[in-house]
């Protein structure tokens, strides 16, 4: 039997300079919502933020896959 690996996930969010883009100003002031052990539990508090600001073009949420950052040559099937 293989080992279980936590794919943990980041949610945060802030204001972007383009809608489009991924470039937060204001890093201080960042929303750092949490760390979520599964993509499917982070889509949920992603989903729930982003609905809350969706009139607001500047603010943006994004889902960072941790995982693959810490262990980036780790195959995504474990």
């Amino acid at each position: 039997m293989s080992e279980q690996r936590s794919k943990i996930h980041l949610v945060m969010g802030g204001r972007v300079k383009d809608p489009r883009g991924v470039e937060f100003v204001n890093l201080d002031q960042m929303d750092l919502v949490g760390v979520y052990p599964d993509y499917d539990a982070a889509e949920d508090a992603w989903r729930s933020k982003a609905q809350m600001t969706v009139d607001d073009a500047e603010m943006k949420y994004v889902v960072v896959h941790l995982h693959k950052l810490l262990e980036p040559d780790l195959p995504d099937d474990i």
